[in-house]
């Protein structure tokens, strides 16, 4: 079975919104890193998903005239073997990215990025609902402290806890950088 990388919403966008917070960020690019120079090495085309929204204007660090709707420039530089901007959490909607995967004979996603409860879930799901075999690469992945409806805190690594709780084995396999890569590996070889 051929695999796909998909680099979801790694853009320099998130530095500029009130949430951001440095604290995760150097693990998530350390394992992002990892997993992009495994899959190249080993042939795994890497598809790179920017996300777009919200008003056109410099202000609004998701328009494309913000400047800030590009790689961050912590990542390793890879080739990727195509590029797509989204307008929703899911990057299969409306950008031809489900196309381009079954044109490409994909069977095998790996899922990565920015940030973990919103798009990158919501892809995984979406992913594997529509017949995907999904790795959730949860060191790969980055998200923010946020607010529950109470006004207590909800940390990142809490919300990172319970994403991988609910897609473990439903929606996904979740994995660490090293497993997904062995995985991805052996479902090259059971295809060849």
């Amino acid at each position: 079975m051929k695999s796909c990388l998909i680099v979801i919403d790694a853009q320099e966008s998130f530095r500029h919104r009130p949430y951001f917070a440095p604290r995760d960020f150097a693990p998530y690019v350390e394992a992002q890193n990892e997993l992009i120079e495994g899959c190249a090495a080993a042939g795994i085309p890497i598809v790179r998903v920017f996300h777009v929204d919200g008003p056109a204007d410099p202000g609004n660090p998701f328009a494309l005239e913000s400047g800030h709707v590009r790689a961050l420039p912590e990542l390793v530089p890879f080739e990727a073997a195509a590029t797509y901007t989204k307008h929703r959490h899911s990057a299969l909607v409306g950008t031809g990215l489900d196309v381009w995967l079954t044109e490409q004979g994909i069977g095998h996603v790996i899922v990565s990025g920015i940030r973990t409860e919103q798009c990158c879930e919501t892809t995984t799901r979406h992913a594997s609902d529509l017949g995907w075999t999904v790795d959730f690469v949860a060191d790969a992945t980055l998200t923010f402290d946020m607010r529950q409806l109470d006004g207590q805190p909800l940390s990142a690594a809490e919300i990172k806890a319970r994403t991988v709780t609910v897609l473990d084995g439903r929606f996904a396999k979740v994995c660490t950088v090293a497993q997904a890569l062995k995985r991805a590996g052996a479902a090259a070889a059971a295809a060849a």
